[in-house]
C-alpha cells in the first residue's frame, strides 16, 4: 500500500500513478475501470466525500483522476491500452513500482513530448500553408463524451425517459416501455431481457438525469418500488453513484439492481454506436517501425 502524504502541485491526478500500478497487481494484473478505483479508494483509504466530489461535467472528480494517470502509464508503456473498460499491467509494469517524484517525471517528460509534438505540428502547418507566423491557437475541441453529457443534462426529463428506453432497446431488451407515471415509487419503465429462447427476466428501470451524485437512500427506494413486480432493476443516470450506493444496490439478500452511471451511458452510446458516427484516424507505432531501422 503506498501513502501519499505530500503536498500535490498543478496536475493533481500525478499522485495515482503509482496507486494504480499498485491497485493492479492486487487485482492480478488486470481490472475493469470500476474495480481499480475501487481498490486505490480502500488502499489509500479515499474519504466517501472525496470519492463523491463532481466535476462541473457531472463526473466524479477522484475516478477522473485516475483515467488520467492510467493515460500517462499508458503512454510510459505500463499499462495496456483499455479495450472494453478492461485495464491490465504490461510485463514492464508488474515489474515497476513507483514513487511520487518517479510519477512526477514520468508525467513531465510526456508533457514535453506533447508541447514538443504540438509545436512542430504548428510548424509544419505553417510551411504547408505558406505563412510567415503559425496560425493563431485554436480552441480546443470538446470530447465527444463531453458533448453527449452535455446534450444528457440539457433534455427535458421526459426526453431522457425517451432516449434511455431506445438505449435499453439497442442493448437487447424487448417490450421497452416508459410508464411516465407519477407516484410509482420512482419506477420510470419496464422491459423485458431476453436471455436465450428459454430464459427472460422482467426489469424495471429509473432514469436520473443528476449533475450530482445517486445516494444509497434512492437505491433503497427503487427497490422498494420494485418489489415483487420485477427480477431485476436498472437505474440510469446522468451523475455518478456513492459508494454507499453501490455497496446497497449489491446487498446480499437483496432484489440486484444495475447502476448504470454517466460514463457508462457515454460507453453504451459509442460501443452501439448510437448518436455518434464513429472516425477513423490512425497513430504511427514508432516501436513498429524502430524493429526494422538497424542496420
Amino acid at each position: 500500500m503506498q501513502k501519499i502524504d505530500k503536498p500535490v502541485e498543478g496536475a493533481q491526478f500525478v499522485r495515482y500513478f503509482g496507486p494504480l500500478l499498485d491497485a493492479l497487481k492486487e487485482l492480478g494484473g488486470s481490472g475493469a475501470k470500476s474495480e481499480v478505483v475501487e481498490q486505490i479508494a480502500r488502499d489509500l483509504s479515499i474519504p466517501e466525500q472525496t470519492q463523491n466530489e463532481l466535476l462541473e461535467s457531472g463526473a466524479p472528480r477522484f475516478q477522473n483522476q485516475v483515467a488520467w494517470a492510467r493515460f500517462y502509464l499508458s503512454r510510459e508503456g505500463l499499462l495496456e491500452s483499455s479495450k472494453r473498460g478492461v485495464w491490465s499491467l504490461t510485463e514492464k509494469g508488474w515489474n515497476t513500482h513507483l514513487t511520487f517524484d518517479q510519477g512526477r517525471a514520468i508525467f513531465l517528460k510526456w508533457v514535453r513530448v506533447f508541447a514538443q509534438d504540438r509545436k512542430r505540428k504548428k510548424a509544419e502547418l505553417a510551411v504547408e500553408e505558406g505563412e510567415e507566423q503559425a496560425p493563431e491557437k485554436a480552441e480546443p475541441a470538446i470530447s465527444f463524451r463531453d458533448r453527449i453529457a452535455e446534450i444528457l443534462l440539457q433534455m427535458p426529463p421526459a426526453g431522457f425517459e425517451r432516449l434511455c428506453q431506445r438505449l435499453l432497446r439497442e442493448a437487447g431488451f424487448v417490450e421497452v416501455n416508459v410508464t411516465g407515471r407519477t407516484g410509482d415509487g420512482g419506477i420510470d419503465g419496464h422491459g423485458t431481457l431476453q436471455v436465450n429462447p428459454l430464459v427472460s427476466f422482467k426489469v424495471l428501470f429509473q432514469c436520473k438525469r443528476f449533475r450530482s451524485s445517486v445516494s444509497a437512500p434512492h437505491v433503497r427506494d427503487f427497490r422498494g418500488a420494485m418489489q415483487g413486480r420485477a427480477d431485476k432493476g436498472i437505474i440510469l443516470t446522468t451523475g455518478a453513484f456513492t459508494s454507499d450506493a453501490r455497496r446497497e444496490a449489491t446487498r446480499d439478500g437483496a432484489p440486484p439492481i444495475e447502476l448504470v452511471d454517466g460514463s457508462k451511458l457515454v460507453d453504451m452510446f459509442s460501443e452501439l454506436e448510437l448518436g455518434v458516427r464513429p472516425v477513423i484516424a490512425y497513430e504511427v507505432d514508432e516501436l513498429f517501425f524502430s524493429e526494422f531501422s538497424g542496420t
